[in-house]
Formats: structure tokens, sequence, C-alpha cells
């Protein structure tokens, strides 16, 4: 699909569609009003008649308005005009790009850029433009032998911005957009490739191509078993040892600051291809879902596809753990005690408790960067699932400026879910962006449960690996602190960087 951007007068566009926006209740946006002043009352009519009456997810497609060259007219309900935020733009675009590409608009001019949104200049709502498009068009389809596609999808998206004094930012935002995007759809399409296809020879394989795609500013090094037994990392490969998949860790290092004292962003992402739980074996029940195990390294090396894309001043190095926990005669078992990279022991009471043994060595093998951040990105555990449900992500750190960076990267991307910091005490406090349910906080402090049932740590290099008491974790340079935690970790910090 392809985008642009240009700065001119709605009644001048020669296109296929013109898509402008319809408060509640018919209210007509600055744009909508100009096209109702040129097709003399034409659309402010079809208001006042009922058809649209501008609440979220409403569309209305207009064909041959008079006195107006473009074939048709979309107009986009946006709810009421002072509660347009990020969440609200975004499911507006989203609306816009299903509604423009079910009903074969090859082509369309959006003037829903220069909707006013609290605290968002014309470079953030391009950007995020572009990244909802790409977001609401995709679709894992690879391995399907017949594909059903629209018989006239969207191909070209044009972005007006309200002067052209924007267009240098309005490109910009284009570009950066696409880089991200890009990203994400790498992350996609490594979660969904099932299991017999994606297992840690191909995440491997993904990562070296990174390197050359990149070869300017990354270096891929792919660090097999017989390496990790050299590096005592005991606790990583016994995890694997039933699978006759080799466990390979890939660790892609991105060199974007040129300063020599600059230490990087260390991003490490948990890579279980498939976890069947081992001796510990799984229900059969949705044991196909466990190949998404491996989400967390998926999305570090999205991220890492970001950041040499974008050429971002940073150094960053990210680390996929790729592995497969399956029952075999060489699996590790129950009441196996296992010696960590870092030294200390490990007494395995389930082995579907395999992230964190994994994660442990992972996070002392990279103490050796000396990183200015660590951000750990986990599957980590079902604990977490329970606490807050699928559509909220975990964070746990142990350095408040990380944490808080975090949770403004997620405000600032807007995401349809939330993100929830569990608190160290006993006392819940949320996030004050999180959009949590009243329900669902009911139900949390109802079940009051300790903050350990969440932390299941991906640090966890001592104690038992179930129910340990207390957070463990391994010896750690004073300079590079370590959290650890659910779903999406946020590890180690003096600052996050980006």
């Amino acid at each position: 699909m392809e985008f642009s951007v240009k700065s001119g007068s709605p009644e001048k566009q020669r296109s296929a569609c013109i898509v402008v926006g319809v408060f509640e209740p018919r209210r007509l946006s600055p744009i909508a009003e100009q096209l109702d002043k040129i097709s003399d009352g034409y659309i402010s009519a079809l208001l006042r008649r009922g058809e649209l009456e501008g609440k979220p997810g409403q569309t209305l497609l207009l064909h041959h308005v008079p006195n107006i060259l473009s074939e048709r007219i979309l107009l986009i309900g946006c709810g009421k005009e002072r509660e347009l935020d990020e969440r609200q733009y975004k499911q507006v675009i989203q609306k816009t790009i299903n509604t423009l590409n079910d009903t074969g608009s090859m082509e369309a001019v959006c003037f829903l850029t220069e909707l006013h949104v609290k605290g968002r200049n014309n470079y953030w709502k391009v950007r995020q433009a572009v990244e909802t498009a790409k977001e609401t068009l995709y679709s894992f389809d690879q391995l399907k032998t017949n594909k059903s596609e629209p018989r006239r999808p969207l191909r070209k998206m044009v972005f007006n911005v309200p002067t052209r004094r924007e267009l240098t930012s309005g490109e910009r935002a284009i570009q950066h957009g696409l880089a991200i995007a890009a990203g994400i759809k790498a992350a996609k399409d490594l979660g969904n490739m099932p299991p017999n296809i994606c297992n840690a020879a191909y995440l491997a394989s993904q990562a070296r191509q990174l390197a050359d795609t990149y070869s300017k500013n990354v270096i891929t090094r792919v660090i097999g078993e017989q390496q990790m037994r050299e590096l005592g990392m005991n606790a990583y490969l016994a995890v694997g040892n039933g699978s006759q998949n080799e466990s390979l860790m890939s660790v892609i290092e991105y060199k974007g600051n040129p300063a020599e004292d600059a230490r990087p962003i260390v991003l490490v992402g948990k890579g279980l291809t498939f976890d069947s739980g081992g001796i510990s074996i799984k229900p059969a029940e949705g044991m196909d879902e466990m190949k998404y195990d491996m989400c967390g390294a998926a999305a570090v090396y999205g991220v890492m596809r970001m950041v040499a894309e974008l050429q971002l001043p940073l150094n960053v190095i990210g680390v996929l753990a790729g592995c497969e926990n399956m029952p075999g005669g060489r699996a590790y078992r129950p009441g196996d005690v296992l010696t960590t990279m870092s030294g200390q022991t490990v007494e395995v009471l389930n082995t579907d408790a395999e992230g964190r043994l994994v994660l442990c060595d992972v996070l002392t093998y990279v103490e050796r960067f000396e990183p200015e951040a660590v951000i750990d990105v986990a599957t980590l555990t079902g604990a977490c699932v329970i606490a807050l449900g699928h559509h909220i992500t975990g964070l746990m750190s142990n350095h408040n400026p990380l944490a808080h960076e975090l949770l403004g990267a997620s405000e600032l991307a807007a995401t349809a879910h939330g993100v929830c910091r569990w608190p160290t005490s006993s006392r819940i406090s949320w996030s004050p962006i999180l959009p949590i349910w009243r329900t669902l906080a009911a139900v949390l402090a109802a079940r009051s449960p300790p903050a350990v049932s969440c932390r299941a740590s991906p640090a966890s290099t001592t104690g038992r690996t179930s129910t340990s008491p207390v957070l463990p974790g391994v010896p750690v340079r004073p300079k590079a602190r370590r959290s650890s935690g659910g779903a999406a970790v946020a590890v180690p910090a003096q600052s996050c960087g980006f």
C-alpha cells in the first residue's frame, strides 16, 4: 500500500474518495463544512434527515456529490469532538481503512489527519494513521493454499495536511510509520508461524537475515548448545533437552551511537517456539496456542528491525532466547537440581515453569554488555493472565524512572489495550493511563494475590521454580539494576533511552 502527503482544498481533489469526519451530534468537521458549502448544503441536508449521527464507528458513503470533483465522499463518525483522544483517533482510522477496503475504493484522500487530537501534532497523526492502516490490513495467509483478497483492495492513501510547511514533517511521519509497521508485521509473522517451521534455528536465520539487510549497523551472533555448555548456561540447556531441535540464542547487536562510552540498551525476548510443558505436560486443549510462547522473542526481533530501519542514534542489543520445551528421554524432570550460569542452583518442581530457567541464564549472559537498561519481554506467566486478563500487559521494575518511561511509551503509542505496573507493596495502584474496568479491579481486589504470583521472575536463579517465597535474582552490576515480571517484563535500568 502506498502513502503520501499533500496540502490542498477538498473540493479540488480528483480522487476516488475523500474522507472527512463528522462529530456527534451531527456536527460537521471544518473540512466537511467546506464540502457542504460547496455542495450547496447537500451533506448537512442528509444529516438533518438522520442519515448519520456522528457516533464513533458510523459511516456514510456518498456518491456524486454536487460540485465535488471526487467520485465519492466517505463520512466517518468521530464521536464527541472534545472526547477525541489518541485511541479514539486510531479507531476512526481503522474504521476508515476497513470501509474503503470493503467498498472498492482503491485510492483515497484522507482529511482526518486535520482533526484536533489533544496534545498531538500533525506528525503524530500522520504516523499513527500509517501504522494503523498497515495494522488494519494485516493478514497472515502466507501458508494458505487459496488466498481470498478483496476484489478492489485499497492501494493508495493520501493524507492531507493544513499547510505546505508541514509537508516535510508529514513525509517523515510516513517514513517512520512504515518502519514501525514493518517491525510490527515481522513480529506478528513470527508469532503466527507454525512451530514445525518456526523453531530456534528459524529465529536464528531471521536474525542473520537482519544483519545481512542492515550490515552497516547490525551484527548477529548465534550461540549454539556447545557454546552454552561452555558458558555454563545449564538451566537454558535443560529446558531444550527433550527436543530434537537445537536450542539457539541469537544476539543481534545494533550500533548507532558513535560514542565509545555509550552503554547499550538490552532487549531480551523469551523464545519458546513451542511449550508442551515438558514432563509436566500441559492439557491437550489449547496446546496449539503454545506456539505463541516465543512472542517475546518475536517482539524483540520486530523492535530490532525498527531500530535498524530508523537508524536510531542508540546502541541496542536484542537477544532471542530460542528453545523448545518437549517431553522425551533426555528431558529434564521435576526434582532435578540445575546449576545456572550465575553459579546458583535451582530445584525444578514443575517443568512447565521453564521460561524463568531460560531467561535467568540469558540475563546473566547480557551482564557482559554493561547495559544502560535491560527490558525483558516474555509470555510469563499464567498468573499474570489470571490477575490482569488477556488484554492488559503486566509491567514490573525495580527502577521507577524506567517504569515511567515504559508506561509513557505505551501512552505515546496509544495502544488499544493497557499496561499495568504491579506494585512492589501490598497496596494496589494503577497507572493513570490504564483503561482498567471497574469489574476487573473489583476481581483483583477480591483475589488480592501476592505480588510473587505475577513475578514468575525471569531472573529466578535460586530457590524453587514454582513457589519461591521471595523474588530471587542473579547478581547484577550496580549500574544496571534489574527488575522482572509477568507478561511483558520491564527489567533493569538507569534510563530507557526510547
